[in-house]
Parts: C-alpha cells; sequence; structure tokens
C-alpha cells in the first residue's frame, strides 16, 4: 500500500479508521484519499483496506 508517497505494508486486514490511528494521525484534522476519491470521515470506519491501494493523508494546520 502507498501512504503519501511512501510504500507501507499492510500487516492485516483492516478498516481506514484503524490503520489512521495506528498511526497516529487525528481524525477530526485530516482529509483523506483513497485511490483518487475523497473519503467522506464518516464512512473511514466502514473502508476496508486493500495491499494495492493509494493513500494521501492530507492535515489540516491552524495558524496565522
Amino acid at each position: 500500500m502507498r501512504v503519501n508517497g511512501q510504500e507501507i505494508p499492510l500487516e492485516h486486514p483492516q478498516s481506514l479508521e484503524v490503520f489512521l490511528l495506528d498511526h497516529g494521525y487525528q481524525i477530526g484534522r485530516i482529509a483523506v484519499e483513497l485511490n483518487a476519491q475523497i473519503v467522506p470521515r464518516d464512512q473511514f470506519a466502514q473502508v476496508q483496506l486493500k495491499d494495492d491501494d493509494v493513500i494521501e493523508v492530507l492535515t489540516f494546520m491552524g495558524g496565522g
């Protein structure tokens, strides 16, 4: 699986939500594109990842 340009092995079947939480992402502060499609936040738990998935995680940052 490719995440933000890096190959990351999918060690076991899991949802997008579990993957994101396991990798330290704050669900409320990100947007996720999976295989060139935006995934609504309320669907993170239902989306099951596959070895050939391409994920881009965009983190929102505050500032001024």
